[in-house]
């Protein structure tokens, strides 16, 4: 503790060759990138959960497709808006051809490929930049033990030079020669941990999209099964274009 509150620390950065700087500076920045994708998705993350679970509870009391469209419409500028509005634009081309007495049974299969597509594309944009913390978790080790093996190499070298290998001689050069080690220890323990962190929290927005998406879809296709069985169904086209419109 007393090295690292000190100035030890900084004159073995100081007095180290070019490489070994190179290599410090490179960790650092790793180590800024990392920490501001951890807390850019972690914010982001906490706030779209909210909004899907108030979106899970406000469908969960809805009975009818129609309340469906008027709630997409409502939560239009939310994350989970993004799906249910999706969803209810391919629904009304579907509502479309019922009234016309155009559907037919690849409908539903055709309404599942497009949710799980935007679902994909959602999933997709959550994964954005935590490669990166994965990646640095297993690079900068590796990083880390290149400056090693390069400043023992250095530090050998000058002790050849200057024919003396006393303690007082060898100390400072692996000392300088480790420095870079646990320069990448630091930075790859926090990547790994935030990135299965992070990860789970996204498996997390995942499921409850796709608990989202299942109940909106169920919606549809009980109202695609009345409206082919021959009762009436209780949104028709128009209602569904000026909702969604609006």
């Amino acid at each position: 503790m007393r090295v690292l509150l000190g100035n030890v620390l900084w004159n073995l950065v100081a007095q180290s060759d070019m490489m070994t700087k190179v290599i410090l500076l490179g960790l650092l920045f790793l180590s800024i990138a990392c920490w501001t994708i951890v807390f850019y998705k972690i914010i982001l993350l906490k706030v779209k959960k909210q909004q899907l679970q108030d979106a899970l509870i406000k469908l969960e009391k809805l009975e009818s497709y129609d309340q469906v469209i008027v709630a997409a419409h409502t939560l239009y500028k939310t994350y989970p808006g993004h799906l249910l509005n999706a969803q209810c634009n391919q629904a009304q081309k579907v509502l479309q051809r019922v009234i016309k007495k155009e559907f037919f049974d690849y409908e539903l299969q055709s309404l599942d490929q497009q949710r799980f597509i935007v679902l994909d594309d959602m999933m997709q944009i959550e994964e954005s930049y935590i490669s990166l913390l994965s990646v640095t978790a297993a690079v900068a080790p590796l990083i880390g033990l290149f400056g090693t093996v390069w400043g023992l190499t250095h530090s050998f070298i000058s002790i050849s030079e200057k024919q003396v290998a006393d303690i007082v001689t060898i100390a400072p050069g692996i000392a300088e020669a480790l420095l870079t080690t646990v320069a990448g220890l630091m930075v790859a323990i926090p990547a790994s941990v935030s990135y299965y962190y992070i990860k789970g929290e996204i498996n997390k927005v995942e499921f409850d999209l796709q608990k989202l998406s299942d109940s909106v879809h169920n919606s549809v296709r009980i109202t695609l099964l009345e409206g082919k069985s021959g009762y009436e169904i209780p949104i028709t086209a128009q209602q569904t274009q000026t909702t969604v419109a609006s």
